[in-house]
């Protein structure tokens, strides 16, 4: 085992994926030479040549095009796009076409496509580089979504979207990238998708989360546990399609539930995680389901970055709340 940060886990999943599999191609801005704007690709158009690790014109539509008529005629692209907020200007390819061709064509094609971006804030970065909009890409059928929290679960999760026959939208948290490093297995190491992760078992509150927000809600869970409340910590992992399940089961263990993410909370994903357990397991409920979110405003500017995003002591009221109701 090697200790590798997050972004080292993605070099090396697709490294190792690219040794395995001949026909994975890599596309976008800036990927070759300069390996990425996050070095996600460095050394692998070195490694692998300028035919695999294509360096492309800033145009998110084409790239993602592009990469739907690779897989439609029997390569796996692997597209990168800079930031999740330019992926808005491939959403005709994804929405329209990425897709929908399984279902146009009756199964006569697929699309094994995974289109990789940054997503979210924590870096200080400007206007459209700290988005953090995934249930756009949720509420589309037939795109799935994955999201990482962990260098281990970066690679594994990585290597079943290259191997999945369908689209898969895999957004990297960027405030993270770097920030944590852990052992993490060399060769063939896969994650299922759609199977999400119980990280620590609790009989208290069922904490739900995914990406960066695992740890200020493992930090917050773990100041709770000294007082005496033990929580359940679920990391999705995959989106969608949704684990459904392992939560309904652990609510109706704990009788309490709160749902922590960094998006906008109207219609984000957590509003509908909260309609599922109050369909599903409403009378295991003990107190209403909560939501620690983004606001409902474009993500701010550097300086007040800190105040948007949900942090250990937002988390920690919540489950008080439920708690005590």
């Amino acid at each position: 085992m090697n200790t590798l940060s997050l972004i080292q886990a993605v070099n090396q999943a697709l490294s190792e994926e690219m040794d395995r599999n001949p026909e994975i191609v890599l596309l976008g801005e800036d990927i070759g030479v300069d390996g990425g704007v996050f070095r996600a690709t460095d050394g692998l158009i070195q490694k692998f040549g300028e035919s695999r690790v294509v360096d492309t014109p800033l145009s998110e539509s084409g790239i993602v095009g592009t990469a739907i008529g690779m897989a439609a005629y029997g390569l796996r692209p692997v597209a990168e796009i800079q930031f999740m907020g330019f992926l808005y200007g491939a959403m005709e390819q994804l929405v329209s076409h990425a897709a929908r061709l399984r279902s146009r064509t009756r199964g006569r094609y697929t699309c094994p496509l995974v289109v990789r971006a940054p997503y979210g804030g924590g870096i200080h970065a400007p206007e459209l580089h700290s988005e953090s909009t995934e249930a756009f890409f949720v509420h589309t059928p037939g795109l799935k979504v994955v999201v990482p929290s962990t260098p281990a679960e970066a690679k594994g999760l990585l290597i079943s979207s290259i191997r999945d026959p369908d689209p898969v939208i895999f957004l990297e948290p960027s405030r993270i990238y770097r920030a944590i490093k852990e052992e993490v297995s060399e060769g063939e190491y896969l994650i299922p998708l759609g199977q999400a992760r119980v990280v620590a078992e609790g009989d208290d509150v069922t904490l739900i989360t995914w990406g960066a927000m695992l740890h200020p809600t493992l930090k917050a869970a773990g100041l709770m546990a000294e007082k005496g409340i033990h929580a359940e910590i679920i990391d999705l992992r995959t989106l969608s399609p949704l684990d459904s399940e392992t939560l309904i089961c652990s609510v109706e263990k704990t009788g309490r539930a709160v749902i922590v993410h960094e998006a906008a909370r109207t219609c984000g994903l957590g509003a509908e995680i909260a309609a599922q357990l109050c369909e599903k397991a409403l009378l295991s409920l003990e107190a209403p389901v909560l939501r620690v979110t983004g606001y409902d405003t474009p993500v701010p500017l550097p300086k007040t970055e800190a105040w948007y995003y949900p942090d250990c002591a937002r988390i920690i009221e919540a489950i008080e709340t439920v708690v005590r109701f």
